[in-house]
């Protein structure tokens, strides 16, 4: 006969006692004190402005202050939506943020995929240089050369177009083509900094997965695709949260520098309406409560794809 093992009671949770906390802080006060000024920074330049979103429900007038301004609680928002503007301008930040993550995305991942599969040192370093580079041009220089490089007369993407036998292309004066102007000029611009970020991820693969795999008779495209793309997922799923918590907020630098009144019809978005209303015709309250509303936006989708990822995947920012 086996004896009978009583369970074991659940073991109670120490009490961790008080003044513990203090304790700690003054023992590794320098430590604290290192991360004093990243706190003040976001207290100072992130926390405290929010006292001033107050006045997108309010009428504000600068001669009278923000808590002397009538109260209006959501009329602003009301004549947003109601306005002309309403819809181009979603339509616009929608189909530009939306055409960015489909093509953008995938970008980094294939190009870090093929530079890790890569064995020739020399040419490696020199694609990472070529790839890396343009992400450290200014948005102003970079708007520069994408008027320099598109113009219809003497563009040089126009120049060869004229030298296979066609006909010049207005890309920045015709509303048609200003999205794919706009999105690929920042996907050659940005995928080759996007690729450390992977290239770091499959630093960490166990190079014994693959020698297992090839003795196995697996090919280099298996190996990527059962072993290296898994083993990026997760990095993938954080990058693809926070590019769509950040969805709606298009580049307003590059945006309104590429911006003229032929193209206003697909470059308007809202960041661009917001500096119009409020800087440019001193509408505060009214810029103020869209601004408000886009970044409410971007919150609410931050929220709802991190929960579907750690659903699905079990991987999120929280």
């Amino acid at each position: 006969m086996t004896a009978k093992t009583e369970p074991l009671a659940p073991k109670r949770a120490e009490r961790v006692p008080r003044g513990s906390g203090w304790k700690s802080v003054r023992k590794n006060w320098e430590l604290y004190l290192f991360v004093l000024p990243t706190v003040a920074y976001f207290i100072v330049f992130h926390y405290f402005p929010m006292y001033g979103l107050q006045i997108a429900f309010r009428d504000y007038t600068p001669s009278l202050g923000i808590w002397n301004s009538p109260w209006v609680g959501l009329e602003h928002l009301e004549r947003f939506f109601q306005s002309y503007y309403f819809w181009t301008l979603i339509k616009n930040t929608i189909g530009i943020s939306l055409y960015e993550l489909v093509v953008g995305f995938p970008v980094p991942i294939v190009l870090a995929l093929a530079l890790n599969e890569l064995r020739g040192g020399a040419f490696k370093k020199w694609v990472q240089t070529v790839t890396y580079a343009p992400h450290f041009i200014s948005v102003v220089v970079m708007a520069g050369m994408i008027i320099a490089f598109a113009s219809p007369g003497s563009g040089l993407i126009n120049l060869a177009i004229k030298a296979m036998g066609g006909e010049p292309i207005p890309f920045l004066t015709e509303p048609g083509w200003f999205k794919t102007v706009f999105v690929l000029s920042g996907v050659w611009q940005n995928m080759g900094w996007g690729t450390i970020i992977y290239l770091a991820a499959l630093a960490g693969v166990d190079p014994q997965q693959h020698e297992a795999a090839m003795i196995d008779g697996a090919s280099r495209f298996q190996r990527v695709w059962h072993i290296n793309l898994p083993s990026i997922v997760p990095t993938m799923v954080i990058l693809l949260i926070l590019n769509v918590g950040s969805f709606m907020s298009v580049g307003f630098e590059k945006v309104f520098l590429l911006q003229n009144p032929l193209n206003l019809e697909s470059s308007d978005v809202i960041s661009t309406y917001v500096y119009r209303s409020g800087l440019v015709q001193g509408q505060f309250s009214f810029s103020a409560a869209i601004g408000l509303f886009n970044s409410v936006i971007n919150f609410v989708l931050l929220l709802a794809v991190n929960r579907i990822a750690k659903r699905l995947s079990e991987t999120s920012l929280w």
